[in-house]
């Protein structure tokens, strides 16, 4: 059987329309990291542009969630003492826009000589990043003394890394996925640590986890496999590439049900997790770091 070489949509380099302008952000050029609370660095670009792409047009096929957390978070109490935390959000995968990663990471080092206390910095960030993705975002910071209480925790599922496969399919193939429609209809979770994309922008290797979980006839495991191998020269944002992967398996695999759940390894000090799902549930994933993150 010839596999088809074409996703649901190639989105290969920032001629893109969706790309338009991206790379007049701070992650496209040299910046100096602000002196001074700064919420205009903040960059924020439509998602809907990444979705026409997609094939998505209208209301999205799926419900979903954006879990960002970030490390380096420094900022003053109104003593002047530093103080240090881990911040975490959630936002709608229905909001209008997403943000730039390095924007938010600039946006975070402009508290570092700002005096505010944690419950301040909080409702000021919350207000901030609420207006750039236009939707309500939910933040929360966490402190030196309640980081016993965060857990490394690896994704639950069954793992198909353990498949002893060949392949030379590099480039995005969903023509691959195949569901076993003979087989009796099971309802199961897939764990792979092997995908790789790629920066649209930078071209920088992003690595993570992903979890795949479904209900329907039974996908056959090793092309499943074989098409998250074939992604590792997709150039797209992490919110894209699981919007990729969801639409590609519901369409080559038809399950009834389906979720897809990517944790990216950090950079910059910054990871985000997105998670898309048909699930009538909504059931929220595990939030858990895993090793690699």
């Amino acid at each position: 059987m010839e596999t088809e070489k074409k996703s649901i949509a190639d989105v290969q380099s920032t001629d893109s329309k969706a790309y338009i302008g991206i790379k007049e952000s701070p992650l496209g050029r040299e910046i100096e990291a602000p002196s001074e609370y700064d919420p205009t660095i903040l960059f924020a670009f439509p998602r809907q542009p990444m979705r026409a792409e997609l094939g998505i047009s209208g209301s999205n096929p799926f419900y979903g969630m954006d879990f960002w957390n970030a490390y380096e978070l420094s900022w003053l109490n109104t003593r002047g003492k530093p103080q240090v935390g881990i911040m975490r959000f959630s936002v709608s995968s229905d909001s209008k826009n997403i943000v730039e990663s390095k924007s938010l990471k600039l946006y975070l080092n402009s508290f570092s000589q700002h005096k505010i206390e944690k419950e301040n910095l909080i409702q000021v960030i919350n207000n901030d990043l609420s207006k750039a993705f236009d939707a309500l975002v939910m933040v929360s910071i966490i402190q030196p003394d309640g980081f016993e209480q965060l857990k490394i925790e690896e994704m639950d599922g069954l793992l198909l890394d353990r498949l002893d496969i060949s392949t030379d399919i590099y480039e995005p193939t969903p023509g691959l996925l195949r569901s076993n429609i003979e087989e009796a209809p099971v309802d199961e979770v897939l764990v792979s640590h092997l995908l790789r994309t790629n920066c649209p922008v930078t071209g920088q290797p992003d690595w993570a986890t992903l979890q795949i979980h479904y209900a329907g006839p039974q996908i056959n495991q090793e092309y499943l496999l074989k098409y998250i191998i074939s992604l590792r020269t997709e150039k797209a944002f992490h919110e894209q590439c699981v919007e990729r992967i969801w639409l590609d398996i519901k369409k080559y695999c038809r399950p009834s049900h389906l979720s897809v759940y990517a944790r990216y390894t950090r950079r910059g000090g910054i990871d985000i997790n997105p998670w898309r799902t048909n699930f009538s549930t909504r059931k929220h994933p595990q939030r858990s770091r895993t090793a690699r993150q």
